[in-house]
Parts: structure tokens; C-alpha cells; sequence
């Protein structure tokens, strides 16, 4: 990997609900501080930039909203209403290890103009170089592209490389992506290391998740975003605690995809 400015590893941390919630209907306190203990340890060599789901769940555990005939309108109001919550949570349990953080609402619209990405780098360095964490979602309200496709994925790939990260750390509820036949054979296998994303194709489902909006087809479209643009991805099962760690330490199966 690449060293970045401030001496340190630029990582971009990508939380699906499935891991935010660990798999049931509720955002996950623990999971949150599970990360944020991550961090905390690696504040010394590494810094983070999360691009993180769950608004929406969070919203959901609070209020049940009637319908105007259009479902989106519904995301999109849960949405506006769970953000500042997933916010406060992450804010209470990262101070509680010392982690400052900042949210910033994008949407894919903002990497299409050259004023709009300069702006983003910019506020992002400033964060990064006074010590807090950019915590990033989706700007629901005005945009549903997060909504009905990708829970995520490709807005981590685009800002991963808009920010020059040295590595994209994908979270999701999978040990990586599993070839076809030990996923149809259901003896699950990992594929651990992967140069071709052409092959990786083949070997995926589309399929979405069960809370999320995303699947490994999305993650796939956001590796090889990510490999066009000379960066590592590795997809790795958020939901075990110290995933980040672990991964790092090659002590549990994930794929990688290197940027070769």
C-alpha cells in the first residue's frame, strides 16, 4: 500500500446494514464500538474514512410511516429521520475511545462535477489531518440511487478513489465471496485472492442482501471501480467482532482483491 501525506494508511471502511444490525432488525451498539475499538488501535499507523449504511434501519426501530402510495418517498423519509440517530450512536461510542467524528452527506451527482469532488477531497484532508473520522452516507433525501441500488457499495468505490485511499475495506455478512459450487454445494469456500474481476463475475449470484440493498454483485461493481483506479479491495465478514484486525493479521478468510 501507499503511504498517504500524513504518513499513515489511508483506509476506507464500507459498513452495510447487515453488519450494523448484525443481522437482526436493530443497529448494533456493540458492533459500533466493536469498530470503533479497531480504530482506536490502529490510529497510530492507519486513518479511516467510513462510508457507512443503517439510516434507514435506525429509523425504523422509532417510527412506522404511512405511505403516500410511493415507497422510495418512505425510504427516503426514514432515511431523514435515522440519520441524525446512526450519527449520535457512532459519535457516543467512538468518544467514549477518544475518535472525533464528522458526517458528510453525498450524492453520485457530486462526482460528476469537478468543483463538487475538489471540495470533497479538500473538506476530507482537512478532517483527516485534524484527527477526526468522516463518517459518509448516501444524501437520501435528495437522491435514491443508494436506496434502490447498492446499499453503498459504489458510493464507497467512487469516493475511495476520489480520496486516493490505500485500501477499501468492504464489511458485509459473508467470509468474502464464495465460489458458485461450494455456495451451491453449500460447503462454502472462500476465494481468497482474486486478479481478474472478469472471473469473479462468473462466480456471483445476483443476489441482494437480506436487510441491505446491496449483494456481492454490487461489491464486485465497486471492486472493479476501485481496481481501475489502483486500489486494493478486500471483502471481509463484518459481523465477527475485531473483523478489521483479523483481516489484517490474515487470521480468518476474505477475498482481496489487489490492485495489480
Amino acid at each position: 500500500m501507499a503511504t498517504d501525506r500524513s504518513g499513515k494508511k489511508r483506509v476506507l471502511l464500507k459498513i452495510g446494514t447487515n453488519t450494523l444490525t448484525r443481522e437482526t432488525n436493530q443497529i448494533s451498539r456493540g458492533k459500533i464500538e466493536d469498530i470503533g475499538r479497531q480504530i482506536a488501535e490502529l490510529r497510530d499507523s492507519h486513518e479511516f474514512i467510513i462510508v457507512s449504511s443503517g439510516a434507514i434501519a435506525v429509523a425504523r426501530q422509532f417510527v412506522d410511516l404511512e405511505s403516500n402510495g410511493k415507497e422510495i418517498n418512505v425510504k427516503q423519509a426514514l432515511a431523514a429521520i435515522g440519520q441524525p440517530h446512526l450519527m449520535r450512536i457512532f459519535q457516543e461510542n467512538f468518544r467514549e475511545l477518544g475518535l472525533l467524528t464528522s458526517q458528510c452527506l453525498l450524492s453520485y451527482d457530486d462526482f460528476n462535477r469537478d468543483t463538487s469532488r475538489r471540495n470533497i477531497a479538500n473538506t476530507i484532508d482537512v478532517l483527516l489531518a485534524n484527527s477526526y473520522i468522516p463518517i459518509i452516507n448516501e444524501n437520501d433525501t435528495v437522491a435514491t440511487e443508494e436506496i434502490q441500488f447498492g446499499d453503498n457499495d459504489k458510493l464507497a468505490a467512487l469516493t475511495g478513489t476520489l480520496l486516493d485511499v490505500d485500501l477499501v475495506i468492504i464489511a458485509t455478512n459473508t467470509h468474502g465471496i464464495y465460489t458458485r459450487d461450494s455456495f451451491d454445494k453449500r460447503d462454502k469456500r472462500t476465494i481468497e485472492t482474486v486478479h481478474d474481476i472478469n472471473l469473479l463475475k462468473d462466480e456471483v449470484m445476483n443476489n441482494t442482501s437480506s436487510r441491505g440493498t446491496g449483494g456481492m454483485k454490487s461489491k464486485i461493481e465497486a471492486a472493479e471501480i476501485l481496481k481501475n483506479g489502483n486500489i486494493e479491495t478486500w471483502i471481509v465478514n463484518g459481523i465477527e467482532d475485531g473483523f478489521i484486525l483479523s483481516a489484517m493479521n490474515s487470521e480468518v478468510a476474505f477475498t482481496r482483491i489487489p490492485n495489480d
